[in-house]
């Protein structure tokens, strides 16, 4: 569409329908390229306005000798590494200095790599419920204003029976912090006993942070020793979590 405006433009400009400073501001070119323009016009008509560049290899385009051999050593040696990794181990142990995208698009051309945006979507496995009642009980924290303006805002940490989606145990605090599930955990258990298994998230109040390659702890393991307190790995299990407690956080206090 831009070489056609050109070729109107110009053809004016030759014909004397169109001054040449009035075509350097449609086009947005100097009045020496509009010189050229016009004589390249009055010497071979329309073509002669197509670049002479068109259908030829790019001036920065690489060689490509040295596309098939970096591709032939990506698909030796790194055909599962990612484009920034296969990118860095050409150039430290072959010596092949590229880009990163043109190692990327190079792969991808190669279907060595998919972009995100095209792979499919994982598919997570909904988890099964236990079978039995104080088998298994997710514990979470849900912040909400309950008692609206006639209380400072709260925290209720949230017991709920994985089988049957009871409400076991329901606490107030000023904040989820670990001493608080301490003090909700002992209310719990003088009440029902020890339990199978607690479920929880990640957060930080759940366990304990440890140097780089050691195990963590769970805080919740240690106060309810023999119980297993399981730690969620996924987004699924927040979701899962945020589900259990949509009630509490949606009720406020009479």
């Amino acid at each position: 569409m831009r070489e056609l405006e050109r070729v109107k433009v110009i053809e004016a400009v030759v014909e004397g329908r169109l001054r040449c400073f009035q075509a350097t501001e449609r086009l947005q070119l100097s009045e020496r390229q509009i010189s050229r323009l016009c004589r390249r016009y009055e010497a071979a008509g329309p073509a002669g306005l197509v670049s002479g560049r068109r259908g030829l290899p790019s001036n920065r385009e690489l060689p490509v000798d040295l596309w098939a051999r970096a591709m032939a050593l990506v698909r030796e040696r790194y055909a599962d590494f990612g484009p920034t990794l296969a990118c860095e181990k050409l150039a430290e142990c072959h010596g092949i200095w590229l880009a990163k995208e043109t190692v990327r698009r190079w792969m991808r051309d190669a279907g060595l790599w998919i972009p995100r945006a095209q792979r499919p979507p994982k598919v997570y496995q909904p988890r099964a419920r236990r079978a039995c009642l104080d088998e298994l009980i997710q514990i979470e924290g849900s912040d909400h204003r309950r008692f609206e303006d006639r209380a400072p805002a709260c925290t209720l940490l949230v017991y709920v029976d994985d089988a049957t989606s009871w409400l076991m145990h329901l606490h107030f605090t000023a904040t989820e912090s670990t001493f608080s599930y301490f003090e909700a955990i002992r209310a719990y258990l003088e009440r029902y006993g020890k339990r199978v298994a607690l479920y929880s998230d990640r957060a930080s109040v759940f366990r304990s942070v440890r140097a780089k390659g050691q195990r963590y702890k769970s805080t919740v393991s240690v106060l309810c020793q023999p119980a297993i307190a399981y730690l969620g790995e996924s987004p699924q299990v927040l979701g899962t979590q945020s589900r259990v407690r949509r009630w509490p956080a949606s009720s406020t206090m009479p």
